[in-house]
């Protein structure tokens, strides 16, 4: 009687709502760069995002790891990655409003890499997680806390690591560390955090399922009582779950990976990747909670006809029709593994008019 009651009030009582989108990996290899290149030198990525551009900015907040650090020209694509600062001009045009940075390449162009790329956030005036100019300079922004349409996010970002490529200043690097995790954790809440993401870069590049590290430390987070974990980097789609957290009793939303948000990878399941877009809501008490979750299909077509880069809807009829076949199979490939493993997130079927 009492459940009854309550969900009977709960219809009642006017509920507050946030969406947050999170996208993948948005990478810059040398085709994209030889793509966006003007003829006075100039890099133009005025094509990348403009069909998705509606979608992400009908959220209210939006996320993305930025693969790649601003190090200055020359730029450069795989194996040691640097982007134009106009690609961040490009993002945030697009409707991003946090770019994540802790990942394995962001040592790419070293600590003046690092450094320069903070600068370049700051300049733009973009908010950014995962790289610091020093200790004082992380404490200075974490924890970091958005409010989203009246809910208290935390956000926090870590790596598995860089390549190799050691730090040789007292630059600040978020890497995965359970007790610095925890401490962040602990700190976002104390700072009154209601909802916490952990954006991660974790597991093996090019498989479709996550490994036994990847889901140890999810249940870590998730005893911790994060409610959102956010995975990239083996730039491949991996499951998504929307299940309640068997220690704290609250919903806890997890993607294993996001898979590629765009890049110039040619193999089948790296054309695309997936982006998540997550409800907040209230409950009758008051205590906010991730309500539901779904994905939404991405697939780059790298020029077919103008020789620019742009992403579109996987589903979009927009597409080239020389790029059906690495379509089809993306989207497959994609669905099969969702459709077998993921736990509440269904496919996003809202349309997207170009």
């Amino acid at each position: 009687m009492i459940s009854v009651f309550l969900s009977l009030l709960s219809m009642l009582i006017p509920q507050d709502s946030a969406e947050i989108v999170f996208a993948g990996d948005a990478m810059q290899h040398q085709r994209q760069i030889d793509a966006a290149r003007l003829a006075d030198g100039s890099l133009d990525y005025g094509t990348y995002f403009t069909a998705l551009r509606p979608y992400i900015e009908s959220a209210d907040f939006a996320v993305v790891n930025l693969e790649t650090p601003l190090g200055g020209a020359p730029y450069s694509g795989y194996p040691m990655f640097c982007a134009h600062d106009n690609y961040v001009d490009a993002l945030t045009e697009a409707g991003f409003d946090l770019m994540l940075s802790a990942n394995n390449h962001i040592l790419d162009r070293r600590d003046r890499g690092v450094r320069r790329t903070i600068s370049t956030f700051e300049k733009k005036g973009v908010p950014y997680l995962g790289v610091y100019r020093n200790r004082a300079h992380r404490d200075s922004i974490l924890p970091m806390i958005h409010v989203i349409n009246g809910f208290k996010v935390g956000f926090l970002n870590y790596t598995y690591g860089t390549n190799g490529i050691n730090k040789t200043s007292d630059i600040e690097i978020d890497y995965i560390d359970r007790q610095l995790i925890a401490s962040d954790v602990k700190k976002a809440r104390e700072k009154g955090a209601e909802l916490i993401a952990v954006c991660i870069h974790w597991g093996e590049e090019y498989k479709l399922l996550p490994n036994s590290a990847q889901k140890n430390l999810a249940k870590y987070l998730r005893d911790l009582g994060v409610e959102l974990i956010i995975g990239g980097h083996p730039h491949v789609i991996q499951p998504m779950e929307l299940r309640l957290n068997e220690k704290t009793g609250r919903p806890c939303f997890t993607v294993y990976s996001l898979g590629n948000f765009i890049s110039a990878m040619r193999t089948t399941d790296t054309r695309g990747g997936s982006m998540a877009r997550v409800k907040l809501a209230r409950d009758i008490f008051g205590r906010a909670y991730v309500k539901e979750a779904t994905y939404k299909l991405v697939f780059t077509e790298p020029g077919s006809s103008d020789g620019k880069f742009r992403l579109l809807p996987a589903e979009s009829k927009a597409l080239h029709k020389s790029m059906d076949t690495y379509r089809n199979g993306f989207v497959r490939n994609a669905v099969w593994i969702f459709d077998r493993y993921n736990i509440n997130v269904p496919r996003d079927t809202t349309e997207i008019k170009l």
